[in-house]
């Protein structure tokens, strides 16, 4: 097939958050196409778009929309063909995407693991007792809870900017930042000590993105194939099933990591009530091929683990 490739002329348009972190994820992509077919990086538009999580910043996300609210504009421009193609962090993504557009392209992902930040300690164990920690993440608040239910958990809204901002003007003690956004930054220098994932197992997708096309746009299709990461998309096909099974929205505290170790693929799940007091985990090992499979097999599991009232304080929020 003969890909007609994009010119500093007739450049592809790349659509993307405008905070930092969206910003150096346009910019890998740019340079990872042009790298795969020797064009110049003047073929490729970045093309920033204004989101509502973006915009709202002084309220939870479980309680503005969720998800989509980091992903709703740019999937609308881009089925109105003003970009073509956007790319995302993939923690931010809803488990199902609008008609006409495909999720089906991965970069090789980032350490997943999330990062503990204080000026001057380096363990959530190290935290004197009723210490004032800030996140926004719902998952963060409800791990945080349950090894520590004395702690005093506060709003962290914002890119990692805002938030480490937050942390030098004393709102709290520490926050919580995923490694691969500090690597991706550049960031060293921030007092950063990544988390042993059997301690904090991280959001489902951290470390990934994601590259979202129109379906049908076969120029496209054939040149994201080539910067695809076989080993990324296996792990996320086994750990978006999971979280599609037991929710997938902001409004549940759910974590779920997959491994590859050879042909063998190993997922690991917890979800948990939001303010702490209960978490349920589970885990399966088997054929890198039967990762989805495996996803909802866990989910199910797990709900059936959890009962009928597990859910409760969802159905009443």
């Amino acid at each position: 097939m003969t890909v007609n490739l994009p010119t500093p002329e007739n450049p592809m348009r790349i659509g993307t958050r405008g905070s930092p972190l969206a910003m150096a994820q346009a910019y890998e992509t740019r340079a990872r196409l042009a790298a795969a077919f020797e064009i110049p990086q003047a073929a490729f538009e970045i093309v920033v778009i204004k989101v509502t999580g973006d915009v709202i910043q002084d309220r939870p996300l479980k309680d503005i929309g969720g998800k989509g609210l980091f992903t709703r504009e740019i999937e609308e421009d881009l089925l109105a063909g003003k970009i073509d193609i956007a790319v995302h962090s993939m923690k931010d993504m809803p488990t199902i995407q609008p008609g006409g557009l495909l999720l089906d392209t991965y970069l090789p992902r980032e350490d997943p693991r999330d990062a503990f930040v204080a000026p001057t300690l380096s363990a959530l164990d190290q935290l004197a007792e009723g210490a004032v920690v800030g996140t926004s993440s719902l998952r963060r608040r409800a791990q945080l809870l349950h090894q520590r239910p004395d702690l005093q958990v506060v709003e962290f809204r914002g890119n990692v900017q805002t938030r480490l901002k937050k942390l030098a003007d004393g709102v709290a003690e520490c926050t919580f930042l995923a490694v691969a956004g500090l690597n991706r930054l550049g960031m060293q220098h921030v007092p950063a000590t990544p988390i042993d994932d059997t301690l904090m197992l991280p959001a489902v997708a951290q470390g990934a993105i994601g590259i979202e096309r129109r379906a049908g746009d076969l120029d496209t299709e054939a040149m994201l194939a080539a910067i695809h990461d076989t080993p990324t998309g296996q792990r996320l096909a086994a750990e978006r099933a999971f979280l599609l099974t037991l929710d997938g929205s902001c409004e549940t505290p759910i974590a779920g990591l997959a491994t590859l170790d050879g042909d063998t693929l190993h997922l690991r799940g917890q979800v948990l009530r939001p303010d702490g007091s209960e978490a349920i985990a589970g885990d399966r090992s088997g054929p890198i091929a039967q990762g989805g499979q495996m996803g909802v097999d866990l989910a199910q599991d797990m709900l059936a683990q959890a009962g009928p009232g597990f859910f409760d304080w969802h159905v009443k929020g």
